[in-house]
């Protein structure tokens, strides 16, 4: 049997094909602005009604199908009213046009943000202030966040500096930065049980270890003791980091390659969708 190309090259054959692609993308982009918030589990809760009503219908519980179906009859008004923070922020992304310039964009914030990361880390290090700051990657940390102190501030070094200095309310603690923006101070990590972390070193890097251990997220931490500069990222712990060394370590995890930019959106689409075939 052989395969007739001309018959599958059709002009109805792409318009279908462009339809899937255009509601994958669509799927992909609400995943993006979904995750890390509160609104997950109530997705998850929408899939589990999907759930029980394909349940009901295929064994037979008419009651518990007819109540599925009034939950699913008024879903569309719930969803706007339960998601109208996000739905508001991904048509604020839509209209500054951040889908088809978020690459750029990012790297322009992210530079700043390592930048302001730089000045605080350069001060406090100097002057053994003990730092502990989490910088979100793709895992969500909102139970962490939970036990902080909301802040939603720009990142500045000078309030990075005050948050640390000594016998504050806010020097205790984490402070986590999501979206560019200090979001909590003062906020509560796991500590790691882990017998290969070095004695000498305290609850700070201990705390830096845990959630590498449970979250791909980047962690800072200023020794009180010694100003000596650690990372931690993926359960590795970096020791005795010079300003060269985290800086070029920030540029390499935080920005996106310059020559990769303008294929940021479709890349990373695609290379969640199918494993990450389109990474090099």
């Amino acid at each position: 049997m052989t395969l007739n190309w001309s018959s599958l090259l059709t002009l109805q054959n792409f318009v279908r094909l462009l339809d899937i692609l255009a509601v994958w993308f669509v799927i992909y982009e609400l995943i993006v602005l979904l995750r890390g918030t509160k609104a997950v589990q109530l997705f998850r809760g929408i899939i589990v009604i999907a759930i029980i009503k394909a349940v009901s219908v295929l064994i037979g519980l008419d009651t518990v199908s007819w109540i599925m179906d009034q939950i699913i009859n008024w879903a569309v008004i719930a969803m706007v009213i339960i998601f109208q923070p996000e739905i508001r922020r991904g048509l604020e992304h839509l209209g500054r046009g951040s889908m088809f310039s978020r690459g750029k964009r990012q790297n322009e914030d992210e530079e700043r943000m390592i930048t302001e990361l730089d000045k605080a880390i350069q001060y406090m290090a100097k002057r053994r202030i003990g730092a502990l700051m989490t910088i979100k990657m793709d895992t969500g940390l909102e139970d962490y966040i939970e036990t902080g102190i909301a802040l939603d501030a720009d990142i500045t070094g000078e309030l990075l500096i005050n948050i640390f200095i000594p016998n504050t309310p806010l020097h205790d603690g984490a402070v986590i930065i999501q979206d560019n923006q200090i979001k909590v101070a003062a906020a509560y990590l796991p500590l790691s049980e882990s017998n290969l972390i070095p004695k000498e070193l305290g609850t700070r890097h201990r705390a830096a270890v845990g959630i590498s251990e449970v979250t791909d997220a980047l962690t800072i931490v200023i020794s009180e003791e010694t100003g000596e500069v650690s990372i931690t990222k993926d359960n590795e712990l970096m020791r005795g980091m010079s300003q060269e060394n985290y800086l070029r370590y920030f540029r390499q995890i935080l920005l996106t390659p310059t020559d990769q930019t303008h294929q940021n959106m479709f890349q990373s689409w695609f290379g969640r969708i199918f494993g990450g075939g389109l990474r090099k």
